[in-house]
């Protein structure tokens, strides 16, 4: 692989040459940040025609990002909007002396109790965990589900936070790891990152054969996947 920046219209962009068949685009957080991969043998002037023909497509989603960083972060505090598997919840936060907790109350409020004198990046650390907890207790139903229908076995997957992943597949060793990103929105997602990634124990690459497995058994999967390229972990966040 090789890499060296270019520069079209005012924007700098990371350009890689590797082993691909197709163009492919990733804008990243916080500051717009574009990577373009490409064929190793496509000619420069062709390259440079499709960028350009991007450029309005890029434009656009950097602003996006930089808009998405210019607001102001979470601060973990009582009235403030916590995602959910897609849906909205206000979050209200209680000191206590005892060991921390999260709970869905009613009329759509997120309970988060934490220890007394607890800073944000301490209740920030007590939803992720309890986020985490929640992927753990919905994603062995679906690959249980997947897994006779596809033919495979998943011998071991896991949860992490990752910041340009939507998933990842390890095809030797058969185990799937999601973000943990993916607690905030519909179960939906989830179930379309667990099935792309259990098609990969099918077909490592992304290839015809490996579209066709998901045209197969998700058909409405790319639908799934253009929701999730404006996701605050990146525009085309990449998925192994």
């Amino acid at each position: 692989m090789t890499k060296h920046p270019i520069t079209l219209d005012g924007i700098e962009i990371d350009l890689e040459r590797k082993r691909v068949k197709n163009v492919n685009f990733t804008i990243y957080p916080p500051d717009g940040r574009v990577r373009v991969s490409a064929p190793r043998r496509m000619p420069k002037e062709k390259l440079e025609q499709i960028i350009r023909a991007r450029l309005p497509w890029i434009k656009k989603h950097r602003a996006r990002i930089v808009d998405r960083v210019r607001t102001k972060p979470l601060q973990y505090v009582s009235g403030e909007k916590i995602p959910v598997f897609g849906d909205a919840y206000r979050l209200e936060v209680y000191e206590h002396n005892a060991a921390p907790k999260v709970e869905l109350g009613a009329n759509g409020r997120i309970e988060c109790w934490v220890r007394t004198g607890s800073d944000r990046s301490k209740r920030e650390s007590v939803l992720n965990e309890w986020y985490r907890a929640e992927l753990k207790a919905r994603i062995p139903p679906l690959i249980n589900l997947w897994e006779p229908v596809m033919g495979v076995k998943v011998a071991e997957w896991g949860v992490k936070r990752m910041k340009t992943r939507w998933g990842s597949c390890n095809t030797k060793a058969c185990r799937i790891w999601v973000n943990l990103e993916l607690a905030k929105h519909p179960l939906e997602r989830l179930e379309y990152i667990i099935v792309h990634e259990m098609v990969h124990l099918l077909e490592r690459r992304h290839n015809q054969r490996f579209y066709a497995y998901m045209d197969r058994f998700l058909p409405d999967w790319r639908a799934e996947r253009e929701a999730l390229k404006a996701a605050p972990i990146g525009i085309s966040a990449e998925i192994d």
